[in-house]
């Protein structure tokens, strides 16, 4: 058990993936509380649960609570540098879920609702899956006394 822990929570020791994390967690929270909550300009669960059911996310209203949880909770964990490897691992498969079945048709560019955003976003939790949180985490905390 100790080595899956050790695993899970190793890190750089670096200060990039910090950088990424404070970021990403800012962008995931926000974008997390608008499908959940319905701040920051959100639909909420139910405005979002429709939607995502009128583009073939069925059942809408467990996808929105999924990907809303995701994105919320996934990015609050990355705010903390808590569970780093595990949330991105969430996180990128909600990224990718999110391009292939939103952004993809539409080409790169945001503009046009591409999927340029979302590719970024998945870039820097795939970075932060291989790096883990960096030196300024909790992640690192707890593995320095496992």
């Amino acid at each position: 058990m100790k080595s899956i822990v050790s695993t899970v929570l190793k890190t750089d020791e670096t200060l990039a993936p910090v950088a990424l994390r404070l970021v990403a967690g800012i962008i995931f929270t926000a974008h997390g509380a608008q499908k959940l909550f319905g701040w920051f300009g959100g639909y909420g669960l139910e405005g979002t649960g429709q939607w995502m059911a009128s583009i073939g996310l069925e059942p809408g209203y467990f996808m929105a609570l999924m990907a809303g949880s995701a994105e919320f909770f996934g990015g609050l964990l990355l705010l903390l540098g808590l569970l780093v490897r595990p949330s991105a691992i969430v996180l990128a498969i909600t990224m990718l879920v999110a391009i292939f079945t939103v952004h993809w048709p539409n080409g790169l560019f945001m503009s046009n609702n591409g999927y340029e955003f979302g590719l970024a976003l998945l870039a820097m939790v795939a970075a932060l899956g291989m790096s883990g949180a960096g030196r300024w985490s909790l992640d690192r905390v707890i593995s320095a006394k496992v």
